[in-house]
């Protein structure tokens, strides 16, 4: 009896085999791609296709991100995992936490205060030509990077507003068969790596307490996805007051 590979099997949270998911691949062709285009499919389509925003919790299925049409670096992470597996690309995930800092502008001010020292992260990791490649650069869709490049044109350095990066001006966030990365800059603690977001979840999640995790998932995560759609229409505006260069590091391990 032939074993499943636990880096290309299907699970509650990567339900590539749920309809939507499916359909997504089929009509889309990338199963008949190339290896390096498979990836810079589903990679482009969770980038770009998936705007940044924020779920109600970290460990939701790939069909609600899908279902959604936002996420975060590990809704969307979720995502992009059960993609790369519906198309045969092993990848596992990589856990880490980042400093709060690395929120601000896209908290609200007012409630900043009432956020956790240390939020949680993840970036997806694949196989490709027999190495491991760090895939993070997909968190913010290009509309809203564009947004803070212009808004921050004169630095490089940016712990704030979703980004924690010291090559504001040309990231690299483009999957060209190398790492990417926009957070990177921001983390504060190394968990290792998983075979899925399942067992990830299952040994880490957010700290909010009960008060304010409902506040989050009813209240807050709305204030701050109409933030996000707002610093992205032009709307509302930047403020400089609400960002640093580089992320107040807490007791690292």
């Amino acid at each position: 009896m032939q074993m499943t590979d636990p880096l290309l099997a299907p699970t509650k949270l990567l339900d590539f085999d749920a309809a939507p998911l499916a359909h997504l691949i089929e009509t889309r062709g990338w199963r008949g791609l190339s290896e390096y285009d498979r990836i810079g499919a589903a990679y482009d389509f969770v980038r770009n296709e998936i705007a940044f925003g924020y779920n109600r919790a970290d460990d939701i299925p790939a069909s609600e991100v899908l279902s959604d049409g936002y996420g975060q670096c590990n809704t969307k992470g979720t995502l992009l995992m059960a993609l790369l597996r519906g198309v045969g690309i092993r990848c596992r995930l990589h856990g880490f936490t980042i400093h709060k800092g690395l929120q601000r502008g896209v908290v609200p001010e007012l409630v900043y205060p009432l956020a956790p020292q240390e939020i949680l992260h993840s970036w997806v990791e694949i196989e490709y030509q027999g190495a491991w490649f760090n895939l993070e650069g997909f968190i913010l869709d290009d509309a809203f990077l564009t947004v803070l490049q212009t808004s921050f044109s004169d630095t490089d350095s940016l712990c704030g507003y979703g980004a924690g990066t010291d090559c504001l001006g040309a990231p690299p966030v483009t999957w060209n068969g190398e790492d990417t990365y926009i957070q990177k800059s921001g983390i504060v603690q190394d968990f290792g790596v998983f075979d899925t977001p399942d067992a990830f979840y299952l040994s880490h999640e957010q700290s909010f307490g009960w008060l304010r995790g409902a506040l989050y998932r009813h209240i807050i995560r709305h204030w701050m996805n109409a933030r996000v759609r707002g610093f992205r229409s032009g709307r509302l505006k930047t403020d400089r007051r609400a960002t640093h260069a580089h992320a107040e590091p807490a007791n690292a391990t």
